[in-house]
């Protein structure tokens, strides 16, 4: 695999990670506890849905400026090998199908409750902020410059998750019982965190990614006095973790995710607001 393809994948899976993950928060608008609550994760949903945004502006430049040939290898989704022209952000979210969408499987896990919820953003808000932190250092100018520009929301997100774990957790009886069960519910999930994709190995030598090990220290050091501070019981370190998310294979639950949010494109090919 050429290093164009592997930056591309790359860079899909990071966009990937951000529109899931928005998408996820987006369906509590209308919905949240309370209306600070509602509107603050609508907030937080947009932020990620603005940084997918950037970086599948930066994959279609990337795929466009791929040979015909490379172009027909990067996906298996049918509809994007068959549109007419530069390819676009909207072509990247819209017209990849399943396994060609490269996030990790934590970001398309049903919301469920309030906890779950909050357990999901916690994991991920802390990875982001520690991974973004690092990516800010890329060797590549764009990946460096986007990553920069997300770490105030990015610290913000994790900000936000904390304090609502402990505030659950150190909470009522019950919301302590229903924040343990979520956190144990998603922490299988975690580990595909800190496992490199095939496209992130090859690029490991370039610079442009972020070495993982050192993230998932950080990551540790973080959680564990949260969940201290919130009365939580520790989370098991040799649990069996869930994987394949980075390389295409998916939940069923992407396959839902995917049917609401692209089904105007595709009912309405090449429609424009």
């Amino acid at each position: 695999m050429n290093q164009s393809l592997n930056l591309l994948k790359y860079t899909l899976h990071l966009a990937d990670n951000a529109l899931i993950l928005g998408h996820r928060l987006s369906e509590w608008c209308g919905h949240g506890p309370v209306l600070e609550q509602d509107i603050a994760l609508t907030n937080i949903s947009l932020d990620h849905l603005g940084r997918a945004r950037s970086l599948y502006q930066y994959a279609a430049e990337q795929f466009n400026s791929m040979p015909d040939e490379a172009k027909q290898a990067a996906f298996v989704s049918p509809l994007l090998q068959q549109v007419s022209g530069p390819a676009d952000e909207d072509d990247m979210a819209y017209l990849r199908d399943a396994w060609d969408f490269r996030n990790v499987l934590l970001a398309e896990q049903p919301n469920g409750d309030w906890a779950h919820t909050v357990a999901r953003s916690f994991f991920m808000d802390t990875f982001n902020y520690f991974y973004f932190t690092a990516l800010e250092r890329s060797a590549d100018q764009t990946l460096a410059a986007i990553a920069g520009k997300s770490l105030k929301e990015v610290a913000y997100h994790m900000r936000w998750s904390s304090e609502w774990v402990i505030r659950l957790g150190d909470g009522t009886e019950e919301s302590h019982r229903r924040m343990q069960a979520a956190l144990e519910a998603f922490w299988p999930y975690t580990g595909e965190l800190f496992l490199p994709s095939e496209a992130e190995a090859a690029l490991e030598a370039s610079g442009v990614v972020v070495p993982l090990n050192a993230i998932r220290e950080q990551w540790h050091q973080r959680i564990a006095p949260v969940l201290e501070e919130a009365t939580l019981s520790p989370l098991p370190a040799d649990a069996w973790m869930h994987q394949g998310g980075k390389e295409g294979t998916h939940s069923e639950h992407l396959g839902y995710v995917l049917a609401e949010l692209q089904f105007m494109q595709r009912a309405y090919p090449n429609m424009e607001w």
